[in-house]
């Protein structure tokens, strides 16, 4: 048995179905990342917040970008107000407990969101719950909704206002490209805000 050949053909094969879809993202984003960053730069020139929300690997990009925009991206410059709304876990097992797991989202966002401010809702299959009612939500509050996606965008079309979807059917390939492209809109907000 080569096991070192099977690997290496594993290996060959993850990396160009990765490449495969990120050509497909980059095409399809022409459009939509162009909205992303204006969107976004226009709230934070305006003194208001970006929130990030998703679950399990959603939840980590979310605490990710916007540790990236607090902290720093590229290089030192002024934070940026980025709000993850995974990481409070008493907030998160008490509105849990006590109203249902479905709405951890949407009860920091009636409490936290204002208008001006861009919810960003993070969900490979588009048909999480907790993040529909989270955008559901910021619309009432009058907060613009932003859903990152994948396949067929599932229920997020219905609640956001943009939708960035990655042309693939494939978890793992999505969740790249969802990083990615949260990459690069941080990288294009310090560029955009005169910032780098």
């Amino acid at each position: 048995m080569d096991t070192k050949g099977d690997l290496k053909a594993f290996l060959t094969t993850k990396f160009q179905e990765h490449e495969e879809v990120a050509r497909a993202t980059a095409k399809a984003m022409e459009g939509p990342f162009c909205e992303l960053v204006a969107l976004c730069s226009a709230a934070i020139s305006n003194n208001h917040k970006l929130v990030f929300f998703g679950n399990g690997g959603s939840a980590a990009d979310a605490q990710h970008l916007a540790a990236e925009l607090c902290g720093q991206f590229s290089q030192d410059r002024t934070p940026l107000p980025g709000l993850a709304l995974t990481t409070d876990t008493s907030a998160l097992t008490a509105i849990g407990n006590d109203y249902g797991f479905e709405h951890i989202f949407a009860r920091q966002i009636l409490a936290l969101g204002q208008p001006g401010d861009v919810a960003l809702g993070i969900s490979t299959s588009g048909t999480s719950a907790n993040v529909l009612r989270g955008l559901k939500a910021a619309r009432e509050v009058g907060m613009a909704t932003v859903g990152f996606g994948g396949g067929d965008g599932g229920k997020l079309g219905m609640a956001t206002d943009l939708l960035l979807i990655v042309p693939s059917a494939i978890t793992a390939r999505i969740q790249e490209m969802h990083i990615t492209l949260g990459h690069l809109l941080c990288a294009a907000l310090e560029k955009e805000l005169g910032l780098v």
